[in-house]
């Protein structure tokens, strides 16, 4: 049974700091980097298909000088021979090339900025055939389904995937609630759904745009633009979560069948090895620029930017095809104190967009702001009424969430090491601007 959250005993939040608990394995002590925004709090990709409530996140690394492995990675690409990497991927596309007009490349997305540059660079610069393949966003926006529609009227055809909508809004709740990350599902349906589907369509060749790199992973992250498939498969069914929860649990507990949950679970290593399944980065060989990438998908796919800017930021144009975007940066920064304008202005920094002085004004202004634009849309999403979800509304003390109801269960997961009570407002301790 999953009871409505209790309020959280304040007392262990002190304004005065110390040797205070630390959540989800997270450095004790709160560092900055030197020359962007993030902390070294910010988390690593992970295996999503371990992740439970009691995971240890491994976070961005810092070196002796305090400079986080994210602009590290940026200060590397200057010293990169472009022209060299471009031969290595024209290699790359040679190999693959299909000689009967058939598709001979996926490439995963939504159609936003960085699946058209992707789509778009491989078609029109390497005479490669995309085949487009989508797991659909939890609930679109209206901008997010008008770029999806100029995506494909480019020309690109596309597969899209749109989950059992019962099914992904009972797992979007059980992240929610065990992890307090409401993305979960999606993620896990776009990592692994694009590689069944090649080898399922005899397209072995798999393309990404940005290298995770770019945000400063090193654990696990090759350094040759190819994808670890540790991240991805498993071949031992018994370490699987899906949403925080066990197989058996979603099985006993939430009326779930193996079809339901068939689209969530990871490739297993033998199908991506059988099926010789190569995944790439497009960002590995040719530099990344985010901006780029948008003014690109403006001019060639009629791409458009939302008609405002995302919550708790100031840019208007990435991650804006799904409502949930909201929560999910909401909820990174309630966990480990970074927020949507804390991503935005880092990466904008390493690209030598704005200075830092100008990202910590941003993140000032911006970082952790309440999204209140989807609130309803949201609720209802993430509630499990009874008419709806006869057996695994019953695991709910209360099932149908409201405002209240969600702020008591984000409280739960605010680290005190992280976060303090001021006997008026919650505030962190530190951020990039006061560090």
């Amino acid at each position: 049974m999953l009871y409505r959250p209790k309020p959280v005993d304040k007392a262990l939040y002190p304004i005065e700091g110390g040797d205070l608990p630390v959540y989800y394995g997270l450095p004790q002590e709160i560092k900055f980097c030197s020359r962007c925004t993030y902390s070294n709090q910010k988390p690593n990709s992970a295996q999503e298909f371990k992740h439970s409530k009691g995971t240890r996140k491994e976070t961005v690394m810092f070196d002796d000088e305090g400079v986080c492995f994210a602009c590290r990675v940026a200060e590397k690409k200057e010293a990169v021979d472009w022209e060299e990497r471009r031969r290595e991927l024209a290699d790359l596309c040679d190999r693959y090339r299909k000689n009967d007009g058939s598709y001979d490349v996926i490439v995963p997305g939504s159609g936003g900025k960085d699946s058209f540059y992707t789509s778009w660079v491989l078609k029109h610069e390497f005479n490669m055939n995309p085949l487009t393949i989508t797991w659909a966003p939890h609930i679109y926006t209206d901008w997010g389904w008008r770029n999806f529609e100029a995506w494909t009227n480019a020309g690109f055809a596309n597969y899209l995937f749109t989950p059992n909508g019962r099914v992904h809004r009972l797992m979007t709740r059980l992240a929610l609630e065990k992890l307090l990350h409401p993305f979960q599902p999606f993620m896990m349906g776009q990592m692994y759904f694009p590689p069944q589907m090649a080898a399922q369509l005899g397209i072995p060749l798999v393309f990404y745009g940005e290298n995770p790199t770019e945000y400063g992973n090193a654990s696990k992250t090759r350094n040759d633009g190819e994808k670890n498939w540790d991240y991805i498969s498993t071949a031992d069914p018994s370490e699987i979560y899906l949403a925080g929860t066990t197989i058996a649990e979603l099985k006993s507990d939430f009326g779930l069948s193996d079809v339901d949950l068939q689209a969530y679970m990871p490739p297993k290593p033998e199908l991506l090895k059988a099926n010789h399944i190569d995944i790439r980065y497009l960002g590995y060989y040719k530099k990344w620029h985010p901006q780029k990438c948008y003014y690109y998908a403006v001019d060639y796919g009629g791409f458009r930017a939302a008609p405002e800017r995302n919550v708790g930021t100031y840019s208007k144009y990435s991650s804006i095809d799904d409502k949930i975007d909201d929560y999910h940066y909401y909820t990174t920064f309630i966990k480990f104190g970074i927020g949507r304008a804390t991503y935005d202005t880092a990466q904008e920094i390493r690209n030598t967009d704005i200075t830092r002085e100008e990202g910590q004004a941003l993140v000032r202004r911006y970082d952790g702001e309440y999204p209140e634009r989807f609130n309803e849309e949201f609720f209802q999403y993430i509630s499990i009424p009874k008419h709806e979800f006869e057996i695994a509304s019953l695991q709910f003390e209360q099932p149908v969430v409201d405002s209240e109801y969600f702020q008591l269960l984000i409280d739960q997961y605010r680290s005190p090491h992280l976060w303090m009570w001021t006997g008026s407002e919650w505030k962190l301790r530190k951020q990039c601007f006061s560090s």
